[in-house]
């Protein structure tokens, strides 16, 4: 673990080279990103050779559109075997290229123009976007930021004659709260009773820390699985947001078929690469060990921005269950709203983190900042050290 997650593995150089998306090679010179969620270490080996051998066969054809067999091979055994979900096969799988596509093709096989979707407020702003790019109308429900309660009692009472699906993220962005048992029973049942479909955005769901355990909703029972739509990827378990490689764990075939006509997949106008599929392969295949690895180094991390933080006065935040995002309280400060601290945290201590506004997360994240803590223990410690100076003063 040390040489894999230790402070010489980072690789600047590279980083300021390719990481993107509000990343190093966004920002200026001596800032520290802690923005968007995507790892600053190398993936796993195992990752790497897999590419290589494909990459040295020189031949780079169209794939099938439905995936590569055992890239769906591998999705459905993980689905059963370390998620729960014990009636997933291989014709249930859909590649997506990313967890983000594949949420706006689920939103597309979901909804009609005018259909209401159930958004959880504060969430991910792709809930909103594929919901909306889909024609429908988002109805948010509100979930507690400091506590990460989720308020059923105002989900029960959003659904109109009009609601058609309800939407999850599980592990919660960016709350960081894993949904417990009797949550997602409750929504379960709203489910069953009004008729709706599920799409659960689980791209956080191997990241969990101890004793917390993912509970996957298409776990609970059959008939709660026959209406739920999975969406995953491997950019938070393995670092690969940069291939663009997730998937849709439908409930049958015949319900991955039409996902895969909403796709468009077979037109060959849209489709995941076949070296994505290669290298998501082998990090379900063999990459588990360097991931319990990151698992704990991420555990060490959480644990120290939350000691660090929580130390400053006018902050505050809970330690996330899981996810390696912080969602933390400014408003305790008196230093101005959230655009203005992400301002001040920018210009005067030179650490980027995202402003909880409206655009990235809904009107909910008021008052909030997130940070993630998926980077090195030196790296972390210096922009805290940063965070802190500055706040003090």
């Amino acid at each position: 673990m040390t040489d894999l997650f230790g402070d010489g593995a980072v690789r600047l150089d590279l980083l300021r080279e390719r990481a993107f998306n509000l990343r190093w090679a966004t920002v200026d010179p001596g800032v520290i990103p802690l923005t968007a969620a995507d790892p600053d270490f190398p993936v796993a080996r195992c990752i790497r050779d897999a590419i290589q051998a494909y990459a040295e066969g020189g031949v780079f054809s169209y794939g099938p559109p439905d995936g590569l067999p055992g890239f769906r091979d591998a999705c459905a055994r993980v689905q059963r075997e370390r998620r729960g979900v014990v009636g997933t096969s291989p014709e249930h799988i859909l590649p997506a290229d990313s967890a983000a596509s594949a949420m706006f093709v689920a939103a597309r096989w979901a909804l009609k123009p005018g259909d209401e979707a159930l958004v959880f407020d504060p969430v991910d702003f792709l809930f909103g976007a594929s919901v909306e790019a889909a024609g429908g109308v988002v109805v948010r429900s509100p979930v507690h930021a400091g506590t990460g309660t989720f308020d059923l009692d105002a989900l029960a009472a959003a659904i109109t004659p009009r609601t058609r699906l309800l939407t999850l993220c599980n592990p919660h962005n960016p709350v960081g709260r894993v949904l417990d048992r009797r949550e997602l029973e409750f929504m379960a049942e709203l489910a069953l009773r009004h008729d709706l479909r599920i799409l659960s955005d689980e791209v956080w769901g191997d990241v969990v820390y101890p004793p917390g355990v993912l509970t996957p909703i298409a776990s609970l029972a059959p008939e709660v699985a026959a209406r739920t739509i999975g969406v995953y990827g491997f950019s938070k378990t393995f670092g690969l947001a940069g291939l663009r490689v997730g998937f849709l764990a439908a409930p049958s075939k015949a319900v991955r078929d039409e996902l895969l006509e909403v796709s468009r997949a077979p037109t060959t106008a849209f489709g995941v690469s076949t070296l994505s599929q290669v290298a998501a392969t082998a990090a379900y295949n063999e990459g588990w060990p360097w991931f319990d690895d990151f698992l704990a180094h991420l555990q060490r991390m959480r644990d120290l921005a939350v000691r660090r933080l929580g130390a400053i006065p006018g902050l505050s935040m809970r330690a996330p269950d899981g996810t390696y995002v912080l969602f933390v309280n400014i408003e305790g400060l008196g230093l101005g709203n959230e655009a203005e601290v992400a301002a001040l945290l920018l210009e005067k201590a030179r650490v980027a983190v995202v402003p909880g506004m409206a655009r990235w997360f809904g009107p909910g994240a008021t008052g909030h900042i997130r940070l993630t803590f998926c980077t090195s223990e030196a790296i972390l410690t210096e922009a805290l050290d940063r965070i802190e100076a500055v706040l003090r003063a």
